[in-house]
């Protein structure tokens, strides 16, 4: 790096142009931003509602292809708009730190020559004849001029002063020229390629440009943002941020602001949608396996975002990270009378499947809702803000984390967050807020339910398909076991796992059991040191769990007392039976999925919705186990 760059340039230099130039650029962005708003809100809205037919279609399709243009010219123009107020930001402090060397120049009558360097006075007293000790000259980096030889002279008063002030200037013009330097190589990547589409290259090179001006204004915005803040210092702080700020942060982090519990809904969903295809963007092109799923389950989100499905859909949280997060919301939570936010359990990442599938379960409540109170504004959300355990067949980190609480701790302490959230965004003061857990989900809540001060705003919480809570009594999960409400398929074997000690049991018996009829098989030949070992390890199996059996309590399952059993003492509603387990013509335990679905199980997802709308006194109820 080298630069001509003077201080008299730095001086002069007029960072009001750059903020003038960073105003221009911040009209365009807000401009596209309106258009791309006009063309969703109003143009497709209107299309689909009154015209239908092959060319409709494909007027859908060019309008929504002008809207993801805009939303590229957005992207682009607030990222050149932040990349000049942060050079502006930048070179004013260093015009601050030289105004200030000049200053002290000035005041002590010191000369500040062209290329840095500060001559001072005579001053002082020589030691021999008591004369002023002659002046000199300071340069950064180099010896002060008319060093004395030897102790005999006392030195000039201004020597060390004038030093510093040497040092402060050239400090400050290195340190401009840096910034310059830095900042031009931005601006000139900063540029679109030509035609009239944006295709996944275009938002790749989005994604990149984006993390390069975040590299390049360090903390211009980013220290500011208030991650270890609580939701309600945080909303309060995005209250108090100025227009240009936030358009700011919204260009630069969308991903940090649409993830930032205690931001307006509709401020999380813009910057989410903005981030969503910068995302699509950096995973387009990679062949490793996260990539592929994530990005076939971000290109789902993003076509039901472009759909206009109804109810809306807001979009409160997307990443990267791990398996993925995602946060979606059916109706806008902060508008609305009644709230949902549904977790999901085992096996959920971000992929098609939760696209397709956990989505549809929180739109299908979100529709329920409205109907059994078509009065109050219905918010369903589907909360994928955790790492689920996964399936890993042959994987012991994969079992261990299955059997384990580690990762719904983790989430419970990320949903209550979230939970708190949408408490202080909230326009009612006192909405009806259900907690809805499924499979392992029910454990992720009925662990957050069991943190100090429950679930922020819970009224109600619905747990289904669950293998427990870690929780005795519905007493423990903050809501008072008349709002614990639990659904329970007779063929759903998740609700029915063997409490640890027994699945200990079974474990240990079929060791020992196989072990020994391998044995004693063998004494007959390896024929039967097979099938004694099959023998032994069935009936040692057997033997081991029925010990443990009786030494347990009938409602202990995997994760502490079945939500389903009198003893825990929740509300069970009544739900189909479902498909027998591995019965023909259905999925291997699909039992366990059909409670939120409308038509495999009504009886089911018409309770759910009854308890999500307030009136669970109006739900079919069904008797313990």
């Amino acid at each position: 790096m080298t630069s001509t760059l003077t201080w008299a340039e730095l001086r002069d230099l007029r960072c009001a142009e750059l903020e003038g130039a960073a105003d221009g650029w911040g009209r365009s962005s807000n401009r596209a931003d309106a258009a791309r708003d006009r063309i969703e809100q109003q143009l497709l809205t209107g299309l689909r509602e009154t015209q239908e037919g092959e060319a409709a279609q494909a007027a859908v399709a060019r309008l929504r292809q002008l809207g993801r243009n805009f939303q590229y010219v957005y992207t682009e123009c607030g990222l050149l708009r932040t990349t000049l107020n942060s050079l502006a930001h930048e070179m004013k402090t260093q015009q601050r730190a030289l105004k200030e060397a000049l200053d002290d120049a000035a005041a002590l009558k010191f000369t500040v020559h062209a290329d840095g360097s500060v001559t001072y006075p005579a001053a002082g007293e020589a030691l021999l004849d008591g004369a002023a000790v002659r002046g000199g000259t300071a340069s950064s980096g180099g010896l002060p001029g008319l060093v004395p030889p030897s102790g005999l002279s006392a030195p000039n008063p201004h020597v060390a002063r004038a030093q510093d002030i040497a040092d402060r200037v050239t400090g400050a013009v290195r340190a401009a020229a840096e910034i310059d330097w830095r900042y031009a190589g931005i601006l000139r990547r900063l540029k679109a390629e030509e035609g009239l589409k944006v295709p996944d290259s275009t938002w790749r090179d989005a994604a990149g440009d984006a993390a390069a001006v975040r590299g390049a204004a360090g903390t211009y915005l980013k220290d500011a943002i208030p991650h270890d803040a609580s939701p309600a210092e945080r909303r309060d702080w995005w209250a108090g941020l100025t227009q240009e700020q936030r358009e700011e942060y919204l260009a630069v982090y969308p991903d940090q602001i649409g993830n930032l519990d205690g931001i307006p809904a509709l401020v999380r969903d813009a910057a989410n949608r903005d981030n969503l295809r910068l995302l699509i963007g950096e995973l387009e092109g990679r062949d490793d396996g996260k990539s592929v799923t994530q990005l076939a389950g971000l290109r789902e989100i993003d076509r039901q975002l472009g759909a206009g499905t109804q109810p809306p859909m807001f979009l409160l949280g997307i990443g990267d990270e791990g398996n993925g997060r995602a946060i979606v919301s059916f109706g806008n939570p902060d508008t609305a009378k009644n709230v949902a936010a549904y977790v999901p359990g085992l096996g959920t990442s971000l992929d098609r499947e939760f696209a397709d599938g956990d989505l549809k379960r929180a739109r299908d409540m979100a529709i329920g809702a409205a109907e059994m109170d078509p009065d109050s504004p219905t918010a369903s959300i589907a909360w994928l803000g955790y790492d689920a355990p996964q399936i890993g067949l042959g994987d012991p980190a994969a079992s261990l984390n299955v059997a384990g609480e580690g990762k719904a701790r983790s989430g419970a302490d990320g949903y209550n967050e979230f939970m708190a959230g949408l408490s202080v965004t909230s326009q009612y003061e006192d909405p009806h807020v259900t907690a809805v857990g499924h499979s392992y989900g029910s454990l992720t809540v009925g662990l957050a339910a069991q943190e100090r001060d429950g679930i922020p705003g819970a009224d109600d919480i619905i747990l289904v398909g669950s293998p427990g809570t870690g929780a005795r009594s519905a007493d423990e999960l903050g809501v008072g076991r008349g709002h614990v409400f639990v659904g329970a398929a007779e063929n759903d074997p998740v609700t029915k796992l063997p409490n640890s000690r027994e699945a200990s049991g079974l474990g240990s018996g079929v060791a020992g059991g196989a072990s020994t009829g391998f044995v004693l098989g063998a004494s007959v030949g390896p024929a039967g040191a097979v099938v004694g070992g099959a023998l032994g390890g069935v009936a040692g199996g057997a033997a081991g769990y029925f010990a443990q059996d009786a030494q347990s309590k009938e409602s202990d399952v995997w994760f502490g007392t079945d939500p389903a059993h009198h003893d825990f003492g929740a509300s069970r509603f009544k739900v189909s039976e479902g498909p027998e387990l591995l019965q023909r013509g259905h999925e291997p335990v699909e039992a366990h999925s059909n409670y939120f679905h409308p038509t495999k199980d009504q009886m089911s997802a018409d309770n759910i919705s009854r308890i999500v709308a307030g009136k669970s006194e109006d739900i079919i109820r069904e008797g313990s186990r």
